[in-house]
């Protein structure tokens, strides 16, 4: 029964195991990560098409409100053969898929207590503050905040009111919540850790280490400057501060994703970004990541 339980982790890439069916054990699950997340991904799709309509109508090679890690599955899709439009649907469908595909290989139970939703969100909210005093701490010189994601940036002037830009950075802050976390932690992690340690033969301990500081420093200058929709893009301005905040943030992602699973890093990531949004909104500069 143990080396049952021992396997089924190392198939959803979590490092600690917990008591069978308690609480820390069902929500790390790949199926609880996939229910909860539904109302994450369905709220940035339809968001984002409240905030800019003509979002579904244009082709991805104008840049939109859109979190860049999204526009890379976009992106993707569109080179296997899918339509720009069908793009939109099709994208949460790769999380879906890959969740699904994770749950199979890991032989855990596929129950869902839609009662552990409310500690999970309590939880992901607690798990965020570090991540806000961590900002605070690095952003002491009266800067601008940055903006809520990485995104593409807008090729017309938003409307300068506070309220429609809240919703903006909240939008796009759960959109990335989901979607950098299965591009930087999920996916790419995975693959940095299939390098390392099958092919090149590397410790196992140090090829988690490099692959979590390749991962997050990446994940860090995505924010900076990205490659989207066949052309460069230039991000948020470029600070030491902004870069080193991002890394962290990136290696805490890193942890929780092996500790706590999918569910619970991009719920964490996603309500990061909101608090970020709201304190930003309030006039305290709160660097999201």
């Amino acid at each position: 029964m143990a080396k049952k339980k021992h396997k089924s982790k190392g198939a959803s890439s979590q490092l600690v195991s917990f008591l069978p069916d308690s609480y820390l054990d069902r929500t790390s699950r790949p199926i609880y990560a996939l229910t909860y997340l539904l109302g994450f991904m369905l709220i940035y799709e339809a968001g984002t098409f409240f905030v800019h309509p003509e979002t579904l109508t244009q082709s991805l090679a104008q840049p939109q409100v859109r979190v860049v890690a999204f526009v890379w599955v976009q992106n993707l899709l569109e080179f296997v053969g899918f339509s720009p439009r069908m793009t939109w649907i099709a994208a949460p469908f790769v999380v879906i898929f890959i969740l699904l595909g994770l749950q199979i290989t890991s032989k855990t139970k596929w129950q869902v207590g839609l009662g552990d939703f409310i500690p999970m969100t309590l939880e992901c909210v607690f798990l965020a503050v570090p991540l806000i005093v961590l900002s605070l701490l690095l952003n002491r010189n009266g800067q601008s905040p940055p903006a809520a994601a990485a995104v593409v940036p807008l090729q017309e002037v938003v409307e300068p009111l506070a309220k429609r830009m809240l919703m903006v950075d909240i939008i796009t802050g759960i959109g990335a919540g989901i979607y950098e976390e299965l591009i930087f932690r999920l996916i790419l992690i995975t693959l940095l850790m299939m390098v390392f340690q099958d092919f090149l033969g590397m410790q196992k301990n140090n090829a988690i280490f490099v692959s979590v500081l390749i991962s997050a420093v990446l994940f860090s200058a995505h924010h900076h400057v990205f490659f989207a929709n066949g052309r460069l893009f230039t991000g948020d301005p470029f600070t030491w501060g902004k870069f080193i905040f991002r890394t962290l943030a990136g290696v805490y992602f890193a942890a929780l994703y092996a500790v706590r699973g999918f569910g619970i890093t991009a719920g964490t990531h996603a309500f990061y970004n909101v608090l970020a949004a709201v304190l930003k909104t309030l006039a305290f500069f709160v660097r999201p990541a």
